[in-house]
């Protein structure tokens, strides 16, 4: 009978990343490393995973969730070493915040106490939810108890221009500042295009291609469409359909650089019906 091979667990990582930054015998590079070193890490390994997905490249999806896994073991070491928290700290702060934040799931507030039939709950409703928990959370952490000053506060900075434009827009339409209906939203994004097209000097027309964008934004979040992810899979498809075109141009020996923009555009749509024709 075969040996079933153990896997390794959390635990092991753990020990793992302890070796990795042991002073006497770790790893050089590891040992160098600074919180600020690693974020750029931290990011890349994130949109590597939204590409996997974007791709359904479900065994790239389990490497790349492995790595975003060892980014918040790296900086829980890090932590740790500065006497502030160990990653059993940020697993118990996590379980309990999401214990604090799902009641309808967990009604007396146990991981493993009774549970409740939530078929009914609406998506609305949930959403109201928890976002009066986050409320009160934020009012529990202010040192005199009020409430955040903006309806705006706690959008991170550092985000990406289309995932900010989206957070900003969905935290101003829970105060009523929104568009009632999509006709709204696609006049608006008229109105903008017209801009851009009058706007004379570059930081104007720059102003104004952001108008423009924010707008797009506004459009995607009223389709229910993040837009991030929707220009991911913009992203891919073009990709995709340029290396097509390459491809076609090498088999019916033409030199790719060299063709007309009408001769390249003819190719576009040739990668197009071939799509179409696969499937």
């Amino acid at each position: 009978m075969a040996v079933t091979e153990q896997k390794y667990n959390l635990d092991d990582l753990i020990h793992l990343m302890d070796r990795l930054r042991d002073p006497e015998g770790g790893c050089p590079w590891d040992l160098k490393q600074t919180f600020d070193t690693i974020v750029p890490h931290t990011l890349e390994e994130a949109y590597e995973v939204a590409e996997a997905i974007a791709k359904q490249e479900w065994g790239e999806l389990r490497k790349e969730l492995g790595d975003l896994i060892f980014q918040a073991i790296f900086y829980s070491k890090l932590a740790d070493e500065q006497g502030w928290f160990d990653f059993h700290d940020v697993i118990d702060g996590l379980v309990s915040k999401m214990l604090r934040r799902h009641p309808h799931v967990f009604p007396d507030g146990r991981l493993r106490g009774q549970s409740q039939d939530n078929a009914s709950i609406s998506d609305e409703t949930l959403h109201q939810q928890w976002d009066a928990i986050k409320a009160r959370e934020r009012s529990l952490a202010s040192k005199d108890g009020a409430q955040s000053a903006s309806a705006l506060d706690n959008i991170t900075d550092g985000l990406p221009g289309l995932i900010k434009a989206w957070k900003l827009q969905k935290k101003a339409s829970k105060v009523g500042f929104d568009w009632d209906d999509l006709s709204g939203v696609k006049e608006q994004l008229i109105s903008e295009l017209k801009e851009v097209e009058e706007a004379q000097d570059p930081d104007h027309i720059e102003e104004e291609i952001g108008d423009l964008l924010f707008c797009c934004v506004n459009l995607a979040r009223h389709h229910g469409v993040h837009p991030e992810s929707a220009l991911m899979k913009a992203n891919l498809k073009f990709e995709r359909r340029f290396r097509a075109m390459e491809r076609l141009a090498e088999e019916r020996q033409q030199d790719f650089t060299a063709l007309t923009l009408d001769e390249k555009d003819q190719l576009w749509r040739d990668v197009k019906a071939l799509e179409r024709k696969s499937g």
